[in-house]
């Protein structure tokens, strides 16, 4: 068949309705009028594109929905809404065209009331990323299948909210590695089954926390057998179950790795002085270029000034040390001293030398 919409003069009595490999771009709340009675409706592989508000809220009986190998480029928020929230199992597979269909999505459980889902199903979806508190909308889930994406790295808060989740499935991503943060966020969902091989683990020192963490966690592996070193070569398909400091090597890497980064920051320490030495030279001579012709004229005031100096020294030096100088120089002082005494001193008598003759006594 070759359909463009859902066909209409569907019998209401149906239960198990499944419309697949036609080319329908939208679906909407007319698409399922009067169909109260469907527990069941698959509707893969129909190019589906747009999935409009309140298209399944008629279906008041939904208990499983199908929509894998879509393309879906528009989600409405509340495309899921169902009134009661029936719905207990969703398939996405495949079906998400871009990150925006997954932003749509997110929107979408946030907004359909589905409290009740306890199986979804967004495996092959290509996904990079889950945002923290994705799924916390349904607290009821239990099987989460998120295998074949592209996922690299579990945050803090990815999956919080799903602390009833029994399986999750995360094989076939891009893990390398899961950090203190993501093994931490796993060894919340105590009561799932995780699923952790087919993803390419880069078999280093680190991963021997990892390696540990799957022999003694509390939280069931469901395939440790599965978990095997992709890199590097010399590890390839060694399970990651007997990684330990032996079979790594790491004493002997580690310690040629801290004497390496020890000379390297040295060097570092000595560029990074040399560079500060230099610029601060720069800077100074810079100054001083624009300042030159300051400089210069406190150069020469300080020259004359020493000069000056110098040669005061210089003639008290050359009357200091000329005897004859010093001598005239006593003599005048002496002199000068003995005629300020004659003339301080007071005569106590009065002679007369000679008396004039024209004069009677």
């Amino acid at each position: 068949m070759d359909l463009r919409a859902v066909p209409g003069g569907i019998p209401g009595y149906t239960n198990h309705l499944v419309i697949t490999g036609n080319l329908i771009p939208r679906i909407g709340y007319e698409s399922f009028q009067w169909l109260d009675n469907v527990t069941n409706l698959i509707l893969s592989n129909n190019s589906i594109t747009e999935i409009a508000s309140h298209t399944f809220s008629s279906l008041t009986m939904l208990r499983s929905l199908d929509l894998n190998d879509n393309q879906l480029t528009l989600i409405h928020p509340e495309a899921f809404m169902v009134p009661g929230s029936p719905l207990e199992e969703l398939n996405l597979s495949n079906s998400l065209f871009n990150h925006n269909s997954l932003i749509d999505l997110i929107t979408a459980l946030r907004w359909g009331g589905l409290r009740s889902l306890r199986r979804l199903d967004l495996s092959d979806n290509s996904l990079l990323l889950l945002p923290p508190g994705m799924f916390s909308p349904l607290p009821n889930l239990r099987q989460l299948r998120l295998d074949n994406n592209s996922l690299v790295a579990v945050y803090n808060g990815t999956f919080s909210g799903v602390e009833l989740l029994e399986e999750l499935d995360l094989t076939g991503n891009r893990f390398t590695a899961f950090s203190a943060e993501g093994l931490h966020e796993l060894e919340r969902l105590d009561r799932a089954r995780l699923l952790l091989g087919y993803n390419p683990y880069l078999c280093a020192c680190e991963t021997e926390e990892f390696a540990n963490w799957v022999n003694n966690s509390k939280v069931r592996v469901g395939d440790p057998e599965k978990l095997r070193c992709a890199s590097p070569g010399q590890l390839r398909h060694v399970a990651v179950q007997v990684l330990s400091t032996k079979v790594l090597h790491c004493n002997q890497r580690d310690g040629m790795m801290v004497e390496e980064v020890d000379g390297l920051s040295l060097q570092t320490s000595y560029v990074l002085l040399g560079l500060v030495c230099g610029f601060v030279g720069m800077v100074f001579c810079f100054v001083v270029f624009l300042n030159r012709r300051g400089i210069e004229k406190w150069v020469v005031e300080m020259r004359d000034g020493c000069q000056d100096m110098m040669e005061g020294y210089q003639y008290r030096y050359e009357i200091d040390s000329d005897p004859r100088i010093r001598q005239i120089g006593t003599n005048g002082k002496l002199e000068q001293t003995n005629k300020l005494e004659a003339g301080r001193q007071i005569p106590n008598k009065t002679s007369l030398s000679q008396i004039p003759a024209d004069i009677a006594i």
